[in-house]
């Protein structure tokens, strides 16, 4: 029998958002419509030794001259280099264009887009953290839609078919790789643009646990943090159900089991791992079931400071537990277990208040800071960061309702 290649041929394209091949009848009887949930997520290669395989994922896509999105530091670690190789092995000669800065900006968008389109390039590849990932998606995105990146800022913006897309993971925390969002950097109005949408969730990731051994310490620590939050707040979301709520609390567990350990035994195989799975598994939470304040308010401050969104993500997380456990305390008591908390007899509501503590000590252990004041934000950032957090579709999806006046306590809670 032979062999029939997965999506092999030049002419695989991406799906437009709103097209459904295969419209089926409402069965008589059927139960409205809201009652079930979609999942998405791409092909996943996973494993030590995982980035061989991205040459043929790109030649199952079509693949005939790969774009290659990465960023400075990992051409210097030796990685592009790999990765050229494995896509020679495969007949593949890539064009690379290593332009995007952490917290990616609109500009370099703009510049990556008009390599794309001058190089005659078909597949994008992302090697790299969320940054770069984001700005891949972000040049796809721009290169068969038109525009400008910021045209597409909000959900279901993006109408027209992008290129297939393959990501590489970097660094154990965004979950870009399998996540439906991309933030980019509005630098006019200094604040994160959050592009949330079924076309920007990229068709394979390839995640090789082997990358993570070149991170820097505090990338490491900045980006589990990230992670930590994505599966806390995908946990507790509105849009939450048994799909993601199985990888929310098994990423949190794996973090909590293994970040540190990646910081103080460097070359521990096991704990690397754990975190590659930890983000993957907290990506496909949160891809599907979304986020909340922490994230809403985090893309605000990256937005205006250029710092790290994972370590601004754990200054605030433990704040944004407090608040949302007035309503929903319940929630928190898996994660805590998840955590390795004994909650036994506890009641939810103090088993809330120990999970922020939990994150806070997390951070601490980890040498990020635990005020906002210390990354440079002050008092008069306040009213316009709580003001444009509400424009902010992570926001939506909290599990306690958020105005402008809750937002700005937040804020001021954690200056």
């Amino acid at each position: 029998m032979t062999a029939v290649p997965l999506r092999a041929g030049p002419s695989v394209t991406r799906l437009p958002v709103d097209h459904d091949p295969w419209p089926l009848p409402e069965p008589a009887g059927a139960p409205a419509r809201g009652g079930f949930t979609k999942y998405l997520v791409p092909e996943v290669v996973f494993g030590w030794g995982a980035l061989s395989e991205a040459g043929f994922a790109a030649r199952r896509l079509g693949a005939r001259r790969p774009f290659v999105v990465t960023d400075a530091g990992l051409v210097e670690a030796g990685w592009l280099a790999e990765l050229a190789g494995h896509l020679a092995d495969a007949g593949l000669r890539p064009t690379v264009w290593s332009g995007p800065t952490p917290n990616p900006k609109d500009a370099e968008v703009a510049e990556g887009t008009q390599r794309y389109l001058e190089s005659g390039c078909d597949v994008i590849i992302g090697l790299g953290g969320g940054s770069v990932i984001d700005a891949a998606k972000a040049v796809a995105v721009v290169a068969s839609n038109g525009g400008h990146i910021l045209d597409y800022e909000g959900v279901d913006k993006v109408t027209a078919a992008i290129p297939p897309t393959v990501m590489c993971p970097t660094t154990a925390g965004t979950g870009a790789d399998v996540s439906q969002f991309a933030v980019i950097t509005d630098t006019t109005r200094r604040l994160k643009a959050t592009l949330i949408g079924r076309a920007l969730v990229p068709d394979i990731s390839v995640t090789d646990p082997r990358l993570l051994t070149t991170m820097p310490d505090d990338l490491a620590a900045a980006t589990g943090l990230d992670a930590l939050t994505h599966g806390i707040e995908a946990y507790v979301s509105r849009a939450s159900g048994p799909l993601t709520d199985v990888h929310a609390l098994h990423a949190v567990e794996l973090i909590c089991g293994s970040l540190r350990r990646t910081l103080r035994v460097p070359g521990d195989t096991a704990a690397t791992t754990d975190m590659a799975q930890a983000s993957l598994e907290a990506g496909l939470a949160f891809t599907n079931a979304i986020l909340g304040a922490t994230h809403a308010m985090s893309h605000q401050v990256g937005g205006l400071l250029d710092v790290p969104h994972g370590v601004v993500n754990g200054v605030l997380l433990p704040h944004v537990i407090r608040f949302n456990a007035r309503a929903v305390p319940e929630r928190f008591v898996p994660v805590a277990r998840a955590m390795g908390v004994d909650v036994s007899g506890l009641p939810a509501d103090v088993v809330a208040e120990v999970t922020a503590d939990v994150v806070s000590r997390l951070a601490a252990d980890l040498g990020c800071p635990s005020r906002l004041s210390q990354l440079g934000v002050t008092e008069a950032d306040v009213e316009t960061l709580a003001t444009t957090t509400l424009g902010d579709a992570c926001l939506s999806t909290n599990p306690r309702d958020a105005d402008r006046a809750d937002v700005a306590a937040l804020f001021r809670a954690a200056l």
